[in-house]
């Protein structure tokens, strides 16, 4: 078969900076066990320009393929732009089979199968295995109900089959590296550059995170086949910058210093960037020089809040202590530290941001990464943002006895969901309703959201 990945252009920042352009990893990971399956695949970037609606409308058509996959990051705001091109190039190739995946679609299948008529098919969760299978079975005529992991309309009505299993062997499927041109992606500055992942998932149980539920578990390369990886596109493809993409690739120190060391070992002059957790960084004072020998600079590390109560509230598991010697670690070993400050967990005024920002800066971090909380309805965050969300869009109307009923919430949030932007893992800003609530003075509050789980209130009565 003749396959097109492309790659939308996206509306909010993230993998398109000025001047630099990261390769899209996701599509890249389908090609690749695509391409080793006898298919020939394209792909299309629109980042680059951005392309236009007609601009990748005139690509496909003249490519001429038989299935058309799309897929981005993860983020809310893609969809829109995804859905504008999808019914665009449905139009111009009407016999052109159009798959949808990511994470977006994996908890949105229904709606867009509804919504979205020229949808063939939806791959939900990790996609390499269930896409071979689903361009398999579309090539021999194969029913789709026999492939787990999708989701498609059945006799006119949205059907999910069984999720696929998580793969359990990262190493299985390889990247499609040969479907970029390395010398178009750069980044920090037109440094070469790539995105990979070591790793899928994380242990830990934060109730705002929107990658739990997909990724399943944590997985992880093996690290010194990863690290020969690594050391080869630098010499073969001129690779500078390695940007990871792990939410949480340090989890096993064990596994982690192996890495360490066998990148070390290839002698290689890369420059890694990347997230992890402070407690990680504090737990590997230890072996941080070989963090720095392998080519770290610079390390994004989810604080989220410094009030230990909210931090007990979404179940971060840290503690701002933690925090503080994390960021005084990396300085040491001369490692850059950006930490990401979350506001919306809770009610906040204008006072309580500052104060919060004011013991942020107390920490003394290289950078600042700022968001707000925009929980994805499938966390378990989500009900009380959901009843939150459903009182401030209502606030003319506020009963201050009245609790919100919690399927009135999930229908409203099901809503909005479309509309506000999210971030690839707990948060992004956010355009939706609660851009509209006054930015002076105190906003009245569900009950239940002022008190904390020892009864007592963060910001009073």
């Amino acid at each position: 078969m003749r396959i097109l990945l492309i790659n939308a252009p996206h509306p909010a920042i993230g993998s398109r900076i000025p001047d630099d352009h990261l390769p899209p990893l996701g599509l890249l990971a389908i090609g690749g066990p695509l391409i080793d399956d006898g298919h020939t695949v394209k792909l299309v970037d629109g980042e680059f320009g951005p392309m236009s609606v007609a601009d990748l409308v005139v690509a496909a058509v003249a490519w001429r393929p038989d299935a058309i996959l799309f897929g981005h990051s993860g983020s809310t705001s893609g969809h829109p732009g995804i859905a504008a091109i999808a019914h665009a190039i449905s139009e111009a190739l009407p016999h052109a089979i159009l798959v949808y995946g990511g994470v977006f679609p994996t908890y949105h299948w229904r709606e867009i199968l509804i919504a979205e008529p020229y949808v063939t098919a939806i791959v939900r969760g990790e996609g390499e295995e269930t896409a071979r299978q689903l361009m398999q079975a579309i090539e021999t005529g194969t029913p789709l109900s026999d492939i787990s992991g999708i989701a498609f309309r059945d006799a006119g009505d949205p059907r999910a089959m069984r999720p696929a299993a998580f793969i359990r062997d990262l190493d299985a499927y390889r990247i499609g590296w040969e479907l970029i041109d390395h010398a178009r992606y750069s980044y920090w500055g037109g440094k070469r550059a790539v995105v990979v992942q070591f790793s899928r998932g994380c242990p830990h149980l934060c109730n705002y995170c929107g990658q739990r539920g997909f990724w399943s578990r944590w997985r992880h390369r093996d690290p010194v086949r990863f690290a020969k990886e690594l050391a080869r596109l630098h010499r073969e493809e001129g690779v500078e910058l390695i940007n990871f993409a792990d939410e949480n690739p340090t989890v096993s120190k064990k596994v982690w210093r192996v890495f360490l060391e066998a990148l070390i070992a290839e002698k290689v002059d890369l420059i890694l960037v990347g997230s992890t957790r402070a407690d990680d960084i504090v737990r590997d004072a230890d072996i941080l020089h070989l963090y720095k020998k392998a080519g770290w600079q610079r390390f994004l590390l989810g604080m989220e809040n410094t009030d230990e109560a909210t931090l007990a509230l979404i179940r971060k598991g840290a503690a701002t202590a933690i925090d503080r010697e994390a960021i005084r670690l990396l300085r040491a070993h001369g490692i850059l530290s950006m930490a990401t400050w979350v506001v919306g967990f809770e009610e906040e005024t204008n006072a309580d941001h500052w104060r919060g920002l004011r013991q942020l800066l107390s920490y003394d971090p290289d950078q600042i990464q700022m968001l707000y909380v925009t929980p994805h309805r499938w966390t378990p965050f989500f009900r009380i943002a959901a009843d939150r969300t459903v009182i401030q869009a209502n606030r003319s109307k506020w009963d201050y006895k009245h609790q919100v009923s919690g399927d009135a919430s999930y229908a409203a949030m099901a809503h909005l969901a479309v509309v506000q932007v999210h971030g690839s893992g707990a948060a992004s800003t956010t355009q939706g309703a609660l851009s509209n609530i006054p930015a002076t003075g105190r906003r009245p509050t569900p009950r239940h959201a002022l008190v904390r789980r020892d009864g007592s209130s963060r910001l009073g009565s």
